[in-house]
């Protein structure tokens, strides 16, 4: 199983975020974005600031890809 985190890169080009714009209003971590980034699972009060912060659900940031094992 792996965490695909493509809608959410996708939705910040929409905003005309820049990724560290996301971690000082979102008020995550380097940490936490370092894990988004290499596609890592993070905590689910990291999503839920995320999303509080675009205003969308977890649906819209994040994608569960299945190996097929």
């Amino acid at each position: 199983m792996k965490i695909c985190y493509d809608k959410l890169w996708k939705l910040l080009i929409d905003n005309k975020m820049k990724r560290t714009d996301l971690m000082h209003e979102a008020n995550i971590s380097s940490n936490v974005l370092a894990r988004l980034g290499r596609e890592e699972p993070v905590s689910m009060e990291s999503i839920g600031k995320i999303c509080g912060l675009l205003g969308c659900t977890v649906d819209d940031i994040l994608e569960i890809v299945h190996d097929g094992k």
